[in-house]
This record gives C-alpha cells, sequence and structure tokens, in this order.
C-alpha cells in the first residue's frame, strides 16, 4: 500500500484551511522527497492568507517556505541527497539559466518558491528541486542544542537579512540601524553585529527591545518615544559617544510598515546604504532625490541566493546568531490558531510548525 502523507491547504483566502491526506509524490529527475521536521511561519504565508496576495501556484495550495526535513527519496541524478537532513532555501533558482550563471539566482525567472509557486511546507512531506539545498550538520546541530525542526527559520528569517548585510558590504567599525526588531529584524541585529557592525535597533515593542538589547543591539529606541528628526539626533549623539561614523550609516527596514520605512528614509545619511527586507503592500510618498543629494543608494532584496546558506547556518552553528530564544514549535494540526494568533501579534516567538 502506498504511503499516505497530509497537509493543510489554504483553498481559499481567509477561508478555513483544510487538511488533507495525499499519496507521497515520487521525485522525478533532480527533485526529492522531503520528510518535514519543521516549517516556520512567516509574515508572508500571512500576506497570502489573510490579506489577499495572490500566489504564483493556483488554489488550493499548501503555504510555508521555510522548511527542514529529511531527504527520503530522490530523482534520477540527485541520488546523494537521500538520508541527509538539509534545509530547502525559500526561493529556489534554477541553476542553470543565465541569471543564475551570472549570480543571479534570486532573480531567476524559473525559480520556485515552496508555498508560492509550488506545494509548500505546513505538509508532512513536500517535493522539491534538489538545487540548492543546505545540508545541515547533525553533530554541529546538537552540539548547538538546536533540533532540526528549530533551523527551518535559516531558510528566510536568517537568511533574507543575513543577503542583506552582505550585499551592503557591513563591516567591523560601522553603524548599522535595525528598523523592526522582531521576527527578521532580530536576526538582521544579530547578523550585523557578528559581522563587526555597532547595532542601533528601533521598535514599538519593549519586550522585542528587551530582547535585542541582550542578542547584539547597542543602543535600542522606542519608536513611541522618539519621533521624526529626534531618531538621528539620538543615533547621531550615540556615534560620537562612541567613536562611529556621521555618515554612511547602513540602514536594515525589516518592519514592513510604512511607519518603518518612513523611518528608514529619513534616516539616510551621506553615504549610506538603505537595504528594503520587509514587505508591504501599502504605499507613501517620499523624495526619491533624498539618494541623489546623498549619494546613498536603496538595495531591494529578495530572498537570498542558496551560495550563502552554508555561511548564515554556520552563524547560528557556532553561536554568533541565536536561534532557540526566538522560535516556539507547537504540532502543525494546530496551524488555524497559529496563523490567528500570529495575525492578531499575540505570538512573542516565530511558530514551527512541526507534523
Amino acid at each position: 500500500m502506498m504511503q499516505k502523507g497530509y497537509a493543510w491547504q489554504m483553498e481559499e483566502a481567509g477561508k478555513p484551511l483544510v487538511r488533507k491526506e495525499f499519496d507521497l509524490p515520487s521525485p522525478v529527475s533532480a527533485e526529492l522527497l522531503v520528510e518535514v521536521s519543521g516549517c516556520g511561519v512567516c509574515h508572508t504565508d500571512l500576506s497570502y492568507y489573510f490579506d489577499g496576495v495572490r500566489p504564483n501556484h493556483p488554489l488550493p495550495l499548501i503555504l510555508g517556505h521555510e522548511i527542514s526535513g529529511l531527504v527520503l527519496e530522490a530523482g534520477e541524478g540527485a541520488e546523494s541527497w537521500v538520508g541527509k537532513k538539509v534545509i530547502i532555501p525559500a526561493v529556489i533558482p534554477c541553476g542553470k539559466c543565465g541569471l543564475c550563471l551570472r549570480g543571479r539566482g534570486t532573480i531567476c525567472r524559473s525559480q520556485k518558491m515552496p508555498g508560492n509557486d509550488i506545494q509548500g511546507g505546513f505538509a508532512s512531506h513536500v517535493r522539491v528541486p534538489e538545487y540548492g539545498l543546505c545540508e545541515v550538520d547533525e553533530t554541529k546541530l546538537e552540539a548547538a542544542g538546536l533540533t532540526l525542526a528549530d533551523v527551518s527559520v535559516i531558510a528566510d528569517a536568517v537568511t533574507t537579512p543575513y543577503q542583506a548585510a552582505v550585499r551592503s558590504g557591513i563591516g567591523k567599525g560601522d553603524l548599522a540601524v535595525v528598523i523592526g526588531a522582531g521576527g527578521i529584524g532580530g536576526y538582521a541585529v544579530q547578523i550585523c553585529a557578528a559581522l563587526g557592525a555597532s547595532v542601533v535597533a528601533i521598535d514599538i515593542d519593549a519586550s522585542r527591545l528587551e530582547s535585542v538589547r541582550q542578542n547584539g543591539a547597542a543602543l535600542a529606541l522606542d519608536a513611541r518615544e522618539v519621533e521624526g528628526r529626534e531618531f538621528k539626533k539620538r543615533i547621531l549623539e550615540f556615534a560620537e559617544n562612541q567613536g562611529l561614523p556621521a555618515q554612511e550609516w547602513y540602514l536594515f527596514e525589516c518592519s514592513g510598515s510604512v511607519a518603518g520605512q518612513k523611518t528608514a528614509f529619513g534616516l539616510l545619511t551621506h553615504g549610506g546604504t538603505l537595504c528594503v527586507v520587509g514587505f508591504t503592500m501599502d504605499r507613501f510618498e517620499l523624495r526619491l532625490s533624498n539618494l541623489m543629494a546623498f549619494d546613498a543608494r536603496a538595495l531591494g532584496n529578495w530572498g537570498c541566493a542558496p551560495e550563502l546558506y552554508p555561511a548564515a547556518l554556520e552563524l547560528v552553528m557556532n553561536g554568533s546568531v541565536a536561534v532557540a530564544p526566538f522560535v516556539e514549535q507547537y504540532p502543525l494540526d494546530s496551524i488555524q490558531n497559529i496563523f490567528n494568533a500570529a495575525q492578531r501579534h499575540e505570538l512573542t516567538k516565530r511558530a514551527v510548525l512541526v507534523p
């Protein structure tokens, strides 16, 4: 008898998720069948489900793109992956087209994003292309006190800000400002600190600010208590006291909110770098000429190139970036309650759903 798997799929945006059983699919050439260990709940999943953002795959669709698991089966040409523990990239490029060959896999036009282009990870099993998977060393995992489910969040929450930091060129002696210190932003704070920068974190949640104070932030500012130009004044004072540059700041907008984006743009300095990591459908007016006047630059960031995953994973394994304090595991069958709680901002840690 063929083995069965199960998943919770979205049949219509905003309508109750539906539990479905399915026959385990056999991987074809260059594909893998992965037994899911954990799948993180991301703001993007909530956007598809609650906000009507349209995924590329027609409904019904299994959401979830922060996936870790064990490779059970492989198609032709991918047999070496069988039995390995892996993190599946949130954005999987084809690895063959001109864009991929030029190192621009994140804009590959044949890319596959689980839970968007193909069926995702809120399931017992998932079938994915083998290209770009990141192997997880079980010995290092145990030494770090982590489970394979824990590190599922590396697939987006860690690697996305990691790529943004690498692209920005930030390093020792630089000043980073992270706007939005929860989720991706919390990891952005740790990553920038691990790369040698002094980090200022901005948020509206006191508990998040206290958390990042203990995990990489040299200064934490509550946006409810600081307004407008006062932000730049406070950061300039901090920079002067710490012997940090008054110009060329690295700004990481991770909140995915209009307020956060306005704050980030308002903090541009001469020679500054604005990294847009968070996402929102909302719009606002800005004076784009500020980039010209400040000789500054703005960098978008979609996912993370698979070749950067091992280095991001190593930051977690060696303790430079803490994951365990910021994730909490829940049974996959609690997905509806978890989605609802996340939408109401009731979760203090990133939820990882475990089959």
